[in-house]
């Protein structure tokens, strides 16, 4: 065939080269969008230059993929145009079928699927490889894609489409959660490595006012009672710190801590100048520590931060008129992170959670929907409410009596016990 001169074999070396460019771009495009951040920050803490020149690249990842594809549409369309005219030469007007034919097996096998495949089995490998080059190609490109960048936002404005740079910078902990539940379902993270993270990265988004004891249920000393019944009450207690009032549970005068209390009563009972009624002139509010109050609505994040400084695991909390709310401690923070935390003095029948035989869980109305959802790998929402009672409370619109049966959110609620105008209790299960 007279075709096969210098000019046929100077195409089709040049088509194969152009193929190896679109080859190069596709799975730089993939490697580069791919390659975990993380990772790459990893690899470039260790030394490796390809890795930062690649993280500093995937910053603007709208800059990156407009020179990615302004570079592989270039070579594809050119490598495209000499088949069509080399078939044309070779084999007349049919040659324009045939040449896309090849060209579209060509392309999709070797400068599509092949190196993409490999670039995102290899993605940080991959990425660290290519990111001098395409750097260069960025360099050379910028002023062309900077105008495709604002003819796109211009384009995508008529629509009412906002495009933020800065996006994938707020997204980590969405990716990071995201992350975790895939590996949850898949078995390969467990579920308390699971729980123990999230509720770490939740506690900047979650208020005292959620996990905080509720003011009916704090154990308090009333500073006008005499001190062997405050000295009683302190050693029956099972816990170390106890806030002090007078007049009213309301007007908070102290927290007395069961060491401090111990000491001086000590003294006055057997020290140097220790007296036969020495303790009935004891006054607990000379031992007693002032009183700490923080807002309902800190964050739990700010609050750990605020106890570490303070040297302090213990804060009563009140609303935005100064009325006490509740108390949280430090070890009510770390449960939301390592799960519940108990000691030796912990009461063992306060159970919040059972499973009956019958597939129903017994809950108490006070648990939260956190800890519940948490237990049992559901999602019931938290957004209206902080306790299961307070869910059905707010889904019913009223209070309900015990038996009454509510059916929401895929699950089957069951008054199991009211005690005045509290639900105390609940059978729960998912439809």
């Amino acid at each position: 065939m007279t075709g096969f001169d210098t000019a046929f074999w100077l195409t089709c070396g040049a088509i194969a080269t152009l193929l190896i460019l679109s080859a190069f771009f596709s799975g730089s495009e993939t490697a580069l969008t791919a390659a975990s951040r993380g990772k790459l920050r990893s690899q470039a803490d260790k030394g490796s230059r390809g890795a930062k020149r690649a993280l500093d690249i995937t910053e603007d990842n709208e800059r990156l993929i407009g020179s990615v594809l302004l570079g592989n549409n270039l070579v594809n369309i050119l490598a495209t145009s000499l088949a069509t005219a080399l078939f044309t030469r070779l084999f007349g007007e049919s040659g324009v079928a045939l040449a896309t034919l090849v060209m579209t097996l060509l392309v999709l096998i070797f400068a599509e699927v092949l190196p993409k495949t490999y670039a995102i089995t290899n993605a940080e490998t991959a990425a660290a490889r290519v990111s001098p080059v395409i750097a260069l190609v960025i360099r050379v490109f910028s002023p062309l894609v900077s105008a495709i960048r604002s003819l796109v936002r211009g384009v995508l404005g008529l629509f009412g489409v906002k495009i933020d740079p800065d996006s994938h910078i707020l997204a980590v902990r969405e990716e990071i959660a995201g992350a975790l539940q895939l590996g949850h379902s898949e078995g390969v993270v467990e579920k308390e490595d699971r729980d123990r993270i999230l509720g770490a990265l939740d506690l900047g988004d979650r208020t005292v006012e959620e996990i905080m004891l509720h003011r009916s249920n704090i154990e308090m000393l009333d500073a006008e009672e005499d001190p062997e019944t405050l000295l009683s009450k302190c050693l029956e207690s099972p816990h170390t710190r106890l806030p002090i009032f007078k007049d009213e549970p309301e007007n908070v005068v102290g927290v007395v801590h069961a060491k401090d209390m111990l000491r001086a009563v000590n003294r006055v009972i057997r020290g140097p100048d220790a007296q036969p009624d020495g303790l009935d002139k004891f006054d607990i509010t000379d031992v007693a520590m002032e009183p700490y109050f923080v807002p309902e609505t800190t964050t739990l994040d700010d609050q750990m931060r605020e106890f570490l400084r303070r040297h302090t695991h213990f804060a009563l909390v009140v609303d935005e008129y100064g009325a006490l709310q509740g108390l949280i401690t430090l070890e009510d923070i770390l449960e939301e992170i390592v799960g519940e935390i108990t000691d030796e003095f912990d009461i063992d029948d306060d159970v919040t959670l059972t499973r009956t035989d019958d597939g129903h869980f017994l809950v108490d109305g006070s648990m939260t929907i956190r800890d519940l959802n948490r237990a049992t790998d559901w999602s019931l929402p938290d957004d209206e409410a902080n306790t299961v009672a307070g869910l059905v409370i707010h889904e019913a619109q009223m209070i309900p009596n015990q038996g009454q049966v509510f059916f929401f959110h895929g699950f089957r609620f069951e008054v199991a016990a009211r005690e005045s105008n509290r639900i105390t209790q609940l059978k729960v299960r998912p439809l």
